[in-house]
């Protein structure tokens, strides 16, 4: 398989697992709640509706935090995993695993701190219930940076010395 191919299948797989993750985590959230209205699909992405008017700002407010706090602990499970999984024989594992870290680890940071301002709330409409907007956009921004440098000073030599062998 040509490492074009095994990039084109890493994406795709970040954008699914993403997804999964994500959106996941704000199903798991809105079942637990009994607040689950319906999944609607939008686009190339879709989104859990709940039954807002059933739910104090507390419970609104970790619902739209679920998917993030999930997308980052799946990432730091992977970037726990990371030498491990750069042993693999793989090659196809290695890079969707990498793109899969990658999207974990900057999505979320990414569009809560800065993109939610451009492109609406989403999430950080219901995130300002449990703090200030700004602090948490900051908050985010700081998260973000950080995965950054994880990313560059530990993920990517150990990706690339994993793909020379």
């Amino acid at each position: 398989m040509s490492k074009r191919i095994r990039q084109y299948i890493g994406i795709l797989a970040a954008v699914v697992v993403y997804y999964i993750v994500h959106e996941g985590a704000h199903l798991l959230v809105a079942l637990a709640l009994g607040v689950f209205k319906s999944v609607k699909f939008m686009g190339l992405g879709l989104q859990i509706d709940v039954c807002a008017e059933q739910m104090t700002d507390l419970q609104m407010g970790l619902f739209c935090i679920a998917g993030a706090v999930a997308t980052f602990a799946t990432a730091w499970i992977l970037v726990l995993l990371s030498r491990r999984i750069c042993t693999s024989r793989s090659e196809l594992l290695k890079a969707a695993l990498w793109y899969v870290t990658i999207a974990m680890l900057v999505i979320d940071p990414l569009y809560l701190s800065v993109l939610c301002g451009l492109v609406g709330g989403g999430d950080m409409n219901g995130i300002r219930l449990l703090m200030p907007e700004v602090a948490a956009r900051v908050l985010f921004g700081v998260i973000g940076v950080a995965h950054i440098v994880v990313i560059w000073k530990l993920l990517l030599p150990r990706y690339k010395a994993a793909f020379k062998k």
